[in-house]
């Protein structure tokens, strides 16, 4: 998998004008299944975005990890977005490829169990609508932004 993580004040995401999923303070992630990910790879995902010490302690330092950090008891923590785009590859054309990314039912199955993940270890995760078109807000918070993947780049990608 490839995720784009943003620690954010708050984020939204609607689908037809219709307010489907928010959270904040935590973390937005643009998450992509790739074409050779298997629940390992998934859980391993999960498991890294959920530990990634993104976040401020009292010296200012970014030393705590979401679990670490006070949440908001009516909002999620992590809002999730399905995005097959942070999978595209622009080293040959300026039109990405997306040959990396898994298909349509594999990504719909392998983000299903990217969710599962990250709320069986105990985070409140809100979601988009796989496979729609979503208008995403945040706010992000620092900025701080980081890519986390857990399969290798293949030697075109490096």
């Amino acid at each position: 998998m490839r995720a784009i993580v943003t620690r954010v004040a708050e984020a939204s995401v609607r689908v037809d004008g219709a307010l489907v999923g928010e959270c904040g303070p935590g973390l937005l992630v643009l998450a992509a299944a790739h074409r050779d990910d298997d629940m390992t790879s998934v859980r391993k995902c999960a498991d890294r975005i959920a530990g990634l010490r993104i976040f401020n302690d009292a010296d200012g330092k970014m030393n705590l990890a979401l679990r670490d950090v006070p949440c908001d008891s009516k909002r999620a923590q992590l809002l999730v977005i399905s995005n097959f785009t942070v999978l595209g590859d622009t080293a040959k054309s300026r039109r990405p490829s997306f040959g990396a990314a898994a298909g349509f039912v594999d990504g719909e199955r392998l983000f299903a169990a990217f969710l599962d993940a990250l709320r069986t270890a105990g985070y409140r995760v809100a979601t988009g609508v796989f496979g729609a078109d979503m208008q995403v807000e945040s706010v992000n918070n620092g900025p701080v932004t980081v890519i986390v993947e857990t399969v290798p780049p293949s030697p075109i990608e490096r």
